[in-house]
């Protein structure tokens, strides 16, 4: 007698946030805002790039690596566990997703 497998009931971390920022394109905004917030926090850059990578991938790598003029396998290591991203680069990846970084005053050091 055979077992059969039954197919996992859960799906890698990763792929369910693509799937979540492919069906609510805004929010790549709230999830980026909440990286950005975080980054100070041990792991917090890391956990940034991951982000941006999320948002990039679910918007298309090959797509949005067009559109910031950077050659996709830049991008890809850009965004990677090890990347460390220019300013430049940064920004344009973030302007190629239709976002923008946003300054405000952290009232704990006013």
């Amino acid at each position: 007698m055979t077992a059969t497998r039954n197919p996992p009931t859960s799906r890698p971390h990763d792929a369910a946030v693509v799937e979540l920022l492919k069906a609510d394109p805004d929010f790549a905004n709230e999830y980026l805002a909440t990286a950005l917030e975080e980054a100070e926090q041990p792991g917090g850059q890391a956990a940034l790039l991951g982000a941006l990578r999320h948002v990039a991938e679910a918007q298309g790598m090959a797509t949005v690596a067009q559109r910031a003029g950077i050659p996709r396998e830049t991008l890809y290591r850009a965004l990677g566990p090890k990347g460390n991203p220019t300013v430049k680069t940064l920004l344009a990846v973030l302007g190629a997703a239709g976002l923008r970084v946003a300054v405000t005053r952290d009232n704990a050091h006013a």
